[in-house]
């Protein structure tokens, strides 16, 4: 079925979207040692095709735009430590369901390589809600935000117009089509560099919280060895009972599990529990194998 000319249009704006977010991230890594990006911008033997797959811990696969990987090459796949991805949407209809794509696609992985605490980022463009980008945030999502109207005037600058709304005629989507596809290396970089400079504050914000991710460091450990005997009270009421009467348990109380909290320089904080110790001791060497 043929894309309508709104849609193509769309989706050269989102494509070139993605490829300044390549951009940003493939300076980040470059910059980081031990970091790799992965996109699709890559040839990589490691991988099958274009797409960028990866498996959550139920079998599911899912398509992702950017992944950074610690130890990794062309030729091996590495562990995730990020994953990034980048958004245009024109109507606010429509981003609701993007940031519920965006959830569904990374939040499997980022519960799957949890021990990594992998950075969760996304990159938006155009026209999202307030409710939209609050909804990614409460995730623990990172937003970077260029807004519609902001983004039309960075592209002016270069004497492109990417304005359009439902009433926009298909002769028109027809010409601005073909000045984006046809754009010269030099002009788009004249775009990125005003990307940067209107938003600077933005990028720069966005790109110091990742950056924080890879330089953070464990402040704090807390152990806590849990004891007792499980007691089940058919209502809320003897619960209360038993909380009242309740004071310091017997010496015989039976161990239950271990609590795990990891806190960190930049205010991220880990916790896992465990009911045998020798799996809180892999636990935390294993962390030190992982951790950026």
């Amino acid at each position: 079925m043929a894309r309508s000319p709104s849609h193509q249009f769309g989706q050269l704006i989102g494509d070139f979207l993605e490829e300044f977010v390549d951009v940003l991230l493939r300076e980040f890594a470059d910059n980081h040692r031990g970091l790799y990006l992965d996109s699709k911008s890559n040839m990589r033997p490691a991988r099958k095709g274009k797409k960028i797959s990866w498996t959550d811990d139920k079998g599911n696969i899912h398509d992702l735009d950017f992944v950074i990987e610690k130890n990794a090459t062309d030729s091996t796949i590495g562990i995730p430590v990020a994953f990034v991805e980048s958004a245009w949407r024109r109507y606010t209809k429509h981003s609701r369901n993007k940031a519920q794509e965006i959830q569904a696609a990374i939040l499997p992985l980022a519960n799957k390589y949890r021990l990594s605490n992998p950075f969760l980022g996304v990159v938006l463009a155009g026209v999202f809600t307030t409710n939209s980008l609050e909804q990614l945030r409460s995730c623990g999502f990172s937003i970077l935000y260029f807004p519609y109207e902001t983004l039309i005037k960075v592209f002016e600058q270069s004497r492109i117009d990417i304005a359009y709304d439902e009433n926009t005629p298909d002769n028109e989507f027809a010409a601005r089509i073909q000045s984006l596809e046809k754009i010269s290396v030099s002009r788009r970089q004249r775009i990125y560099t005003s990307l940067r400079k209107c938003f600077y504050a933005e990028i720069a914000g966005f790109m110091d919280r990742l950056h924080g991710r890879f330089v953070r460091q464990v402040s704090r450990t807390v152990i806590l060895p849990l004891f007792g005997t499980e007691r089940s009270f058919a209502s809320i009421r003897e619960a209360l009972s038993f909380l009242k009467e309740f004071n310091d348990p017997p010496a015989h109380f039976s161990f239950i599990r271990l609590e795990v909290q990891l806190f960190f320089s930049n205010g991220d904080e880990m916790k896992a529990s465990f009911e045998m110790k020798e799996d809180a001791i892999g636990f935390l060497r294993e962390y030190t194998t992982r951790v950026p």
